[in-house]
Parts: structure tokens; C-alpha cells; sequence
């Protein structure tokens, strides 16, 4: 086969199908072969349900994004990089010409090129092309599993870079999945005087709890019948209590996109804190707006990376800082990748990150 790829025909349809060999068009652009990529709940959504918000699957699409590997050719204008050099790809590539990408904001370009998002295929396959500037060439002492792990380090250094977090601060991190548990690892990474996790499921909470969080939070479920806004009210006032958080936290990063911890975010943090909502759950839901406007909140929302996030997250693993390997519980063959799909879409305790090995 000249280019394995798996791709997604329909909804739940997916299928190892051969391609050719990409090309390289740009002379800026190179050709990696991927080693490594980690599977998102973005995949699985694509997967399941065809569409995330406007992006709607439409026909056949790789998919796949938080992946690394090998330079095999550049174009000719490529300078940084040659054959052979071990790299992270940050999977999103904007116009650079818009408004939004003049003034730095690149991740809100409107013209966007990005992995496994459709129109765009992923990087689920043997050989990817990929922008030369938007692949980071990674040090000796990192293995290509840990640069596939900058993509979701990426996205916490986003929403703490949204949070504008600093040191000596008290920050509430709601979810405790991989990018929950990376936001800890990182807010830690800045400076933070008190870090909490908060989720419904032990063994998640385990893992935040061996990342060095100060405390960890199961926040009870409401009885039947009980108003949801009163309940997250009482849990928000019961958790600052038995934390000893005083009037709450400085900085909320909200990372399961559940209604009820978004709620139990607003109650919780203190007057003029800032809120980042970086979770993607249900498209609406029921928000104390009440609240933030009597406390003052500041609310912002943090999608992908911003601009220097692969660099800095490159360093924190690299340095030592956040240990990735941890994450990973589960790692399949590529022509397993179905299987690994099923299994991160089972839901199960103890499974964390799941990584697929690239084509040999």
C-alpha cells in the first residue's frame, strides 16, 4: 500500500483505504511520515455523530490530528527543517493574511486548514503534508509518543494563556480528562499556590491527585426533582467551605463542557475572577448570568492553540515539567486504529490517552 489512511466513509463507517502518496504543491510545505497520533473526542464526535457545531461531515475524510513524525522531503523553500528531523505537527494552518491573523489571533482565522475537520483530512495515515512553519522539530531527549502529547499540551497552555494565569494564584480546573488533568499540570507550571480538580469519576480524579493537585473534588449529583441553579449554588458554597477557598477561586478553567460543572464553576469562583470555558458538551445550556454579572466575572472562551503554544508545550515536556507518558494507557498498531476507536468511545475507567502507531 502507498498511503494508508483511515478514514471515515459515514457516520459510524470507518475503513483502512489506500491513497496516493500525497505531494508536495507549496514550497513551503513538507512531507512527514506520521509515527504517532493520539485520538480526541473530536475524532470520536466526527465519528459518531458526523458533525461538531457547523462542521459537518460531507463526504470521506481522514481523521486525526494530534500526531508527530518524520520529515521525509521538503519544498524548496523550507530552511529550518531537512529529511529526517523528528517533528510535531500543530495540525491547523490559517490564511496568514486575514485580519485576524495580522494581528496575531491566527486561531480565530476564518479560513482555516485543519486536520480532520471538514472539509480537511487528518492525519491518520502514513504519510501527511503538513505547513514546514507549523511543524517543531522536537530535542533529542523526547520520543515521537511525547511530541504527538504537545497537541493536547498545547491546548491547556492555550486556555492558561487565556486565563492569563500567573503565579500565586488559586485555580479551579472543572474535568479531570486529559486536558483537564494538562491544565493542572501547567497552571502548577506557572506558579499556582493552589490547584483543584473536580469530576465525577474516581479513577480521574486518582490521576489528577498523582499530578500534583492540591485537592481533588467529587461534587455529589442533585436529588431527583432538585433545581439544578440551587443545587450547584449549595455545592459551590460547600466545596469553597471544606477547601478552605474563602470567597473562591481566582481562576476557573472550565474543561468537561458538562452544564452542571459550568454552574458550579460560576457560583464557586470569587468576585472579578476570571472564567474560561474551554469544554465542549451540550450547544446551549442553562448559565447563572446573574452571577457573573454581580460578581464581576470575567468570561472567555479558548478553542485550540494560540500563537507560541506548541513551543511552550514542547519545553514543558522536554524540560521535564509535565510527563505526558502517563497519560498514555492504551497504544494500538495502525491497523488497529478502529479498535482503539471503539475503545475510547467506550468511556472506560482507566483508559486516559490512547495512541496509535503510524504505518512502518
Amino acid at each position: 500500500m502507498e498511503n494508508p489512511s483511515f478514514v471515515l466513509r459515514a457516520v459510524k463507517d470507518v475503513v483502512i483505504e489506500d491513497r496516493p502518496r500525497p505531494e508536495l504543491k507549496d514550497p513551503h510545505d513538507v512531507l512527514v511520515h506520521v509515527s504517532q497520533t493520539g485520538i480526541c473526542g473530536s475524532d470520536v464526535h466526527y465519528w459518531q455523530r458526523g458533525r461538531i457545531g457547523d462542521y459537518v461531515v460531507t463526504g470521506p475524510m481522514v481523521l486525526g490530528h494530534e500526531s508527530s513524525g518524520v520529515i521525509v522531503e521538503v519544498g524548496e523553500k523550507v530552511k529550518h527543517l531537512k529529511a529526517g528531523d523528528r517533528v510535531a505537527m500543530e495540525p491547523g494552518v490559517p490564511c496568514r493574511r486575514c485580519d485576524y491573523c495580522r494581528k496575531g489571533s491566527y486561531h480565530l482565522c476564518g479560513d482555516m486548514i485543519f486536520a480532520a475537520t471538514p472539509p480537511w483530512d487528518g492525519t491518520l495515515a502514513k504519510y501527511y503534508v503538513n505547513a514546514a512553519d507549523f511543524c517543531y522539530k522536537i530535542p533529542d531527549n523526547m520520543d515521537l509518543e511525547e511530541a504527538a502529547m504537545a497537541e493536547p499540551v498545547s491546548v491547556a497552555v492555550a486556555i492558561a494563556k487565556t486565563a492569563d494565569l500567573h503565579a500565586h494564584q488559586t485555580v479551579l480546573v472543572l474535568g479531570c480528562g486529559p486536558i483537564g488533568v494538562l491544565c493542572q499540570a501547567v497552571a502548577k507550571a506557572h506558579g499556582a499556590k493552589t490547584v483543584i480538580g473536580v469530576d465525577v469519576v474516581q479513577s480521574r480524579l486518582d490521576v489528577a491527585r498523582s499530578y500534583g493537585v492540591d485537592h481533588t473534588f467529587m461534587p455529589p449529583w442533585a436529588e431527583p426533582g432538585a433545581d439544578p441553579i440551587a443545587h450547584a449554588e449549595n455545592v459551590a458554597a460547600m466545596m469553597n467551605e471544606e477547601l478552605g477557598l474563602g470567597d473562591g477561586p481566582d481562576v476557573v478553567l472550565e474543561c468537561s463542557g458538562a452544564e452542571p460543572c459550568i454552574q458550579l464553576g460560576i457560583f464557586a469562583a470569587k468576585r472579578g475572577a476570571t472564567f474560561v470555558q474551554a469544554g465542549m458538551g451540550k450547544e446551549n445550556v442553562l448559565f447563572p448570568i446573574t452571577a457573573v454579572c454581580t460578581k464581576g466575572l470575567v468570561i472567555k472562551g479558548s478553542i485550540r492553540y494560540l500563537a507560541g503554544c506548541y513551543p511552550a508545550a514542547i519545553d514543558l515536556i522536554s524540560g521535564g515539567k509535565i510527563d505526558v507518558k502517563r497519560l498514555i494507557t492504551n497504544r494500538f498498531k495502525f491497523e488497529e486504529s478502529e479498535q482503539a476507536f471503539e475503545l475510547v468511545k467506550a468511556g472506560r475507567q482507566g483508559v486516559f490517552k490512547v495512541m496509535i502507531a503510524g504505518v512502518l
